[in-house]
């Protein structure tokens, strides 16, 4: 096992706290698996999320990044959804709007499949660059393919030569270790570029918190962030923040900034954040154990009155629920609506993942819904199916 961390890869601070531990989780959650043995015995790893008393910033301190490969069929595209679309969609407008991000050079990190960076180059007229390695040459399909160029690679200082006018990195930084040499990277990228743009959009731990979310709790994502601790994060690595907000059902943390020296723009409210954040995080550990034993005890009583429960959604959020809760034949089945994953199982629980057709013969007496945000449009789906389940909002 690797090392306990010793200090914060945000701000270097020893003044640390551990406050929520799991021990044997799958080390990826999106990997599509299609044999059920490997599914059970998928690889684990330990997490001890600590909670960095000086800047806010809470890691899990038994990451292991060698554990972590994206380039192996790594499925975790939202684009199939009209809900996470339409977001997505409302998101690049803003964006365009703002800082007028017509006929410009667009970079993303972590692009994934290349849906959000086409859709800005779409809409803006723009040129775009995408690096990630888990992008599938061929897949996207895209009205502006000759605006466009992909890396399937991780990034590193080999890209530093790429001009930008903006760059984006969506839900790719907490999945960084080493947060503050990432920001680093980026901003020496940057040098003599000091009109550039980054954005970023990364879970908001507040929200995964205050709701006690034990289910956003997962081995990929190794780094978490509040507002505070953000844009602490970003003025460190010699950026001047110019905007935080939340978005999607307060799920998602966004931050825009500039290269600049931390200090040029004024602080924001939301950065005072780190009173509050400490408790929440001592909120969170308390209630924990309760919210998980209340879910593991209300799935179990279920299942004991022969009552059919299929979980809605195979991604991140139903592997640490499943796994977290220890469930095994609780839940037979999961259903996601992308189709790449029909056929495949559930890391570390093994159960199959179906399409939604799979329900007409199934025909389940509950639906665990695994995030909120999605429940009308899976009410929509279940409607023409012609099944009417009760849903379970998992939150």
């Amino acid at each position: 096992m690797m090392a306990s961390l010793a200090q914060c890869l945000s701000c270097g601070s020893t003044n640390l706290k551990p406050f929520y531990e799991l021990v044997g989780v799958p080390v990826q959650s999106v990997q599509l698996i299609y044999d059920r043995v490997r599914a059970l015995q998928f690889p684990k790893g330990d997490i001890l999320l600590t909670f960095c008393q000086e800047c806010g910033f809470i890691f899990n301190r038994l990451f292991d990044p060698a554990l972590e490969n994206y380039a192996i069929q790594y499925e975790s595209t939202q684009a199939y959804s009209s809900t996470f679309n339409a977001f997505a969609s409302r998101l690049a407008n803003q964006l365009i709007g703002a800082y007028h991000l017509q006929n410009k050079k667009i970079v993303e990190i972590g692009c994934g499949q290349g849906e959000f960076l086409s859709l800005m180059c779409e809409l803006g007229e723009n040129e775009g660059v995408g690096i990630d390695p888990a992008y599938v040459e061929g897949r996207l399909k895209t009205p502006v393919p000759e605006r466009l160029t992909f890396f399937p690679d991780y990034y590193s200082e080999k890209y530093t030569n790429i001009q930008a006018d903006f760059v984006c990195c969506k839900m790719t930084l907490e999945h960084i270790q080493n947060t503050r040499q990432f920001l680093f990277t980026i901003r020496n990228t940057l040098e003599g570029q000091p009109d550039a743009v980054v954005f970023f959009q990364i879970p908001n731990v507040r929200h995964i918190l205050t709701n006690i979310a034990f289910w956003d709790v997962y081995y990929e994502h190794c780094s978490y962030f509040s507002q505070g601790s953000l844009a602490r994060l970003f003025r460190r690595a010699g950026f001047d923040v110019i905007d935080l907000w939340t978005d999607y059902a307060d799920q998602y943390l966004m931050i825009t900034a500039m290269p600049g020296d931390g200090y040029r723009t004024p602080f924001l409210s939301q950065e005072d954040d780190l009173a509050k954040a400490a408790a929440e995080v001592d909120q969170f550990a308390e209630a924990a154990p309760q919210k998980v034993q209340e879910w593991r005890s209300r799935i179990r009583s279920l299942r004991e009155q022969a009552r059919k429960i299929v979980l809605w959604g195979s991604g991140s959020k139903g592997v640490a629920f499943l796994t977290t809760l220890g469930l095994f034949d609780e839940i037979e089945y999961t259903v996601d609506i992308n189709p790449l994953k029909e056929g495949t199982y559930m890391a570390g629980t093994g159960q199959k993942v179906v399409c939604p057709d799979f329900l007409k013969m199934y025909r389940p007496d509950y639906v665990a819904v695994m995030n909120p945000i999605y429940e009308v449009e899976v009410r929509h789906q279940l409607n023409e199916l012609g099944l009417s389940p009760e849903l379970i909002a998992v939150a």
